[in-house]
This record gives structure tokens, C-alpha cells and sequence, in this order.
């Protein structure tokens, strides 16, 4: 007769091999699956592209970054610098560089104390003032890794493609908060990418994006979410995209590079905003980004509680080798992929510790959000 004890523990274990299965399957099926893709060689883009940028007091940024963008090896582009009501010398910057570029536009929003906005409303503005259908994304504090980013990018527009998601990464910097920025951002990009070529794109990243001027205004812009202090590039992407019209675009050529946080509270702010945006995503694509980490902690959860008792522990040990083996190995994939290196080692306190420190991220956004009017 079986004890109530063994009772308990047999379904411990069961619970455990549950979450081991669906763990598998996102290592296997989406997270590998950015490294697996062979994409068919495409001539480099040439239809005509405006680039857009946003910036609010990013005076040193621009100097250092934007130049990379205006010297695309591309044969036709704009790029247009939306100067958001800054109190820098980012006017003097963009100043000095209209000279040298000539397809550099400035548009730009003077501060009024009886109308304040969010960044949606600066993106508008230069959307609106685009002159060409295409239009790609990034930020003031991003670079472009090469020359041929903007071709990268927009060899993969068609007369069936609206979206490009492309890959943001951020640059490397000595300590523990730079390794855990960068491991979160390839993780992510794991995610959206790896979902995105299994046919389920639910977000890209501003930092590197593409889609159609004539799809913004065709859906009504960020109307939906014109309300949410972020979002106005994942909750577009999730909104408008579909497996029919969207690619995806991470060659090392076409990837960015971002200024990371300095501080953990500058981390954590900026998370929190971006944690404000998940809850209006499609239910479906909820349902797949909180079974992951939901897994992941029962995992481990379940794991020590069987080993401690020893009620089948070799069986344990066996499936926590197995997706310990699988998990290091796509990530080294990954971080090949992805050109991110000094992360394998670290992965393993992220992959432990990381749910739960999302989780109290994610529910302190909804007490500590910014205003609405928030623009970053």
C-alpha cells in the first residue's frame, strides 16, 4: 500500500517531469530555433527608407550614435530626428550635422507647460512627416553596427512583409548589472524572434524596427494604445502583426547597440516601464510569455524538493542534466547567433533567479508606474 507520503511525493514528481516537458519544448522549438533558421540570400534593400529617431535631451548621444546612422551604405534614405522638446544642446548637435548631411530632417516640438505627451506623440510626428513608406526604427542612444544595417533590414520588405523585427543588443561594460542587461536582452530576443519564425510574432524592439507607414495610418496608429506609457513598438507589432506579414532580420551586420542602464535603479525603472505594456497583448501570446517562467520556477521548485527526499532522485538528477545539457547548448548557439559572448557562465544564476525578480518587477509597475504623459 502506497503511503500518503509517497502519494505526495510521486506527485511532486510528476509535477516536476510536467514542467521539464514544457521547458524542453521552449528551449527546443523556440528558443533554438533563431540559430537553425537558414534564411535564402536576398539582394540588399533599395526602395526608398526613412529612418526615425526620438529623442528628448540625448545631446551626447546624438553626437556620438547619429552619425553612424547618416552614414548608411544605402542608396536612397532619410533619416528624421525628432527633437521632443529638449533642453540641451541637441539643437546645436543636429545643427552642426544638417550641415554635413544633407538627408537629415529635424522635426521638431517645442515645450508647452499646457500640453504634455508621451513618446507616441513624437513618433507620430515623424511618421507624418516621412516621406517614404518604409520606415525603420531605432533610438538616439543606438548604433548601428555597420554600414549595411539599413540594407539588412529592409531587404526583407516585399509586397507581403509590413513588419522586420531586427535584433537590439546592448554594448558590453564591465560588472554584474551589464551581464544581466545583456542576457536579458538576448533572452527576450530569443523569445520574440524564435516565436516570430515559429509563426507567432507578438513584439520587436524600438531599438531596431521596421514596418510600413501606409500599415500605421490602414490601423489607426496608436490609437488602441495611445493611453499606455510604453508600447509604441511592442503593442503596434502585436496588434498588426501576423505570421503572413512579418520577418525577421538579426545577421551580425543589421544589429544595434545600445547605451545599457548605469545604475540598478535606472535597471529597474526602465523594466517596470516596460512591464506596463504586456498585460494588452493578445490572450494567446500572454498565455505562452507566463507559461515559461511559470515552469521554470516549478522546476526547480519541484526538483529540490524531490532530491531532498530522495524519492526518485536518480530519475531527477537525469532530467535536470538533460535540460541543463540542452539549455547550455543553445545558448552558446545563441550567444554565437547573436554575437553576445561572457554570458554562459552567468546564465545559470539568470535562469534561476530571473522569474522571480520579473515577477516583483511586473506587479510593483502597476503601483510605481509614471504618468501616463511619461515619454521615457
Amino acid at each position: 500500500m502506497i503511503s500518503e507520503n509517497n502519494t505526495f511525493m510521486l506527485a511532486f514528481f510528476f509535477l516536476f517531469c510536467f514542467a521539464a516537458a514544457i521547458q524542453l519544448s521552449y528551449w527546443l522549438w523556440f528558443y533554438l530555433t533563431p540559430y537553425l533558421y537558414k534564411r535564402s540570400e536576398t539582394e540588399v534593400g533599395k526602395e526608398p527608407v526613412s529612418v526615425i529617431i526620438c529623442a528628448r535631451n540625448e545631446a551626447d548621444n546624438l553626437r556620438n550614435f547619429l552619425p553612424a546612422v547618416l552614414e548608411q551604405d544605402y542608396p536612397s534614405y532619410e533619416v528624421i530626428v525628432v527633437n521632443d522638446c529638449s533642453e540641451d544642446s541637441s539643437y546645436d548637435i543636429l545643427g552642426q550635422l544638417l550641415i554635413k548631411y544633407p538627408h537629415l530632417r529635424i522635426s521638431s516640438i517645442n515645450k508647452d507647460p499646457k500640453f504634455t505627451h508621451n513618446k507616441k506623440f513624437a513618433q507620430f510626428i515623424g511618421i507624418k512627416a516621412a516621406s517614404n513608406d518604409i520606415l525603420v526604427f531605432t533610438d538616439a542612444d543606438c548604433q548601428p553596427v555597420s554600414n549595411k544595417w539599413l540594407s539588412y533590414m529592409t531587404s526583407n520588405f516585399d509586397n507581403k512583409t509590413d513588419f522586420v523585427l531586427g535584433y537590439g543588443g546592448y554594448f558590453t561594460e564591465k560588472g554584474f548589472l551589464n551581464r544581466y542587461i545583456r542576457l536579458d536582452s538576448m533572452f527576450i530576443a530569443m523569445q520574440y524572434i524564435g516565436m516570430a519564425l515559429r509563426g507567432i510574432p507578438y513584439m520587436g524592439v524600438g531599438r531596431n524596427l521596421a514596418y510600413r507607414r501606409s500599415l500605421f495610418f490602414r490601423s489607426k496608429g496608436f490609437g488602441a494604445h495611445n493611453h499606455t506609457i510604453s508600447g509604441d513598438d511592442d503593442l503596434f507589432v502585436n496588434s498588426n502583426s501576423s505570421k503572413s506579414n512579418t520577418r525577421v532580420e538579426f545577421r551580425p551586420e543589421s544589429h544595434t547597440r545600445s547605451v545599457p542602464s548605469s545604475t540598478t535603479a535606472e535597471f529597474i525603472k526602465q523594466k517596470q516601464r516596460h512591464f506596463t505594456t504586456p498585460k494588452f497583448y493578445k490572450t494567446w501570446h500572454k498565455l505562452l510569455l507566463f507559461l515559461e517562467p511559470f515552469t521554470r520556477m516549478l522546476f526547480y521548485l519541484m526538483f529540490a524538493v524531490v532530491v531532498s527526499e530522495l524519492y526518485l532522485w536518480p530519475y531527477a538528477i537525469a532530467v535536470f542534466g538533460l535540460r541543463l545539457i540542452i539549455q547550455i547548448v543553445v545558448l552558446t548557439l545563441a550567444q554565437k547567433r547573436f554575437n553576445e559572448q561572457g554570458l554562459l557562465f552567468f546564465s545559470l544564476f539568470f535562469d534561476i533567479f530571473s522569474p522571480a525578480i520579473n515577477g516583483v518587477l511586473y506587479f510593483t509597475s502597476f503601483r510605481n508606474r509614471p504618468g501616463r504623459n511619461t515619454w521615457k
